[in-house]
């Protein structure tokens, strides 16, 4: 990787021309997926934890995290940013040293969010934003560019409203944060709300119904950034699932004859 990836990363976030962020879990994931475009690849903590075969929510190490960002980092030729959890620590330094490890396993980013884990309980307001703002003091600080997404997730998990989350994402951009991200907010009117509320690059996920949101209407409403999250992981579960349910109930093979070809896999993996 160059030492200017996280410049290149940067140039990415143009708000109402997202990029679409994809998520991978594991370097096979993440080659096929930079052969077929991508122009950026994250981790995802909940793809990466089913692969350990855990649960996601904090139920990965640091140095796990690091560990893998690192395998998909040297895999690819393009950026790559780290699915970050919530800084692996409750306290505002710990999130500081993230970050400064994320820059040495030669990621171009992290998010990190504002949830207790492994509770689904989030911070309160005033910590959250001072875990950022330790979070992007140690970013300006590193001698590379890097992007801090700050995130706010309590709206996804069902403990504050759309409101607190406008509250939380402007301490963010107070305590420079380089982007933000709520999480499903539930319309695509409350993101087009949100992308307007700030300056800042404005991540979306396209998981569960905004699965039905295309690129153009996330571009609409401002977005600069489209990640995936686990869903592209959990797409892939769902052809396990499928294909063992009909292997071991019904004596089935008909769903491996939907499978791509081992050739066509090695060419992208070239």
């Amino acid at each position: 990787m160059t030492h200017d990836i996280g410049r290149k990363f940067r140039a990415l976030h143009q708000r109402g021309n997202p990029f679409i962020l994809a998520n991978a879990w594991d370097a096979g994931s993440a080659k096929v997926l930079a052969s077929m475009g991508a122009e950026a690849i994250a981790t995802s903590s909940a793809a990466h934890a089913f692969t350990l075969g855990r649960p996601d929510m904090g139920h990965v190490s640091r140095d796990e995290a690091l560990a893998h960002a690192q395998d998909l980092v040297t895999a690819v030729n393009v950026p790559v940013s780290g699915d970050f959890e919530n800084g692996f620590g409750d306290d505002p330094d710990c999130c500081a040293e993230t970050v400064r490890l994320a820059a040495e396993v030669g990621l171009a980013g992290i998010s990190i969010e504002d949830t207790a884990l492994p509770s689904a309980t989030p911070y309160n307001r005033a910590l959250a934003i001072e875990r950022i703002k330790a979070a992007a003091s140690a970013a300006r600080a590193l001698p590379n560019d890097f992007v801090l997404l700050a995130r706010a997730d309590g709206v996804m998990n069902g403990h504050y409203n759309l409101d607190e989350a406008m509250a939380r994402i402007k301490g963010y951009e107070d305590a420079r944060a380089d982007a933000l991200y709520v999480p499903l907010p539930g319309t695509l009117e409350d993101q087009a709300r949100i992308c307007a509320a700030t300056c800042l690059p404005v991540n979306a996920l396209a998981a569960g119904p905004f699965t039905n949101i295309t690129r153009d209407q996330f571009a609409k409403a401002g977005v600069a950034r489209i990640s995936l999250g686990s869903a592209l992981a959990r797409a892939t579960h769902r052809v396990l699932h499928d294909a063992a349910q009909a292997m071991f109930d019904e004596g089935d093979f008909s769903v491996l004859g939907q499978s791509i070809s081992g050739a066509k896999i090695d060419a992208l993996l070239g």
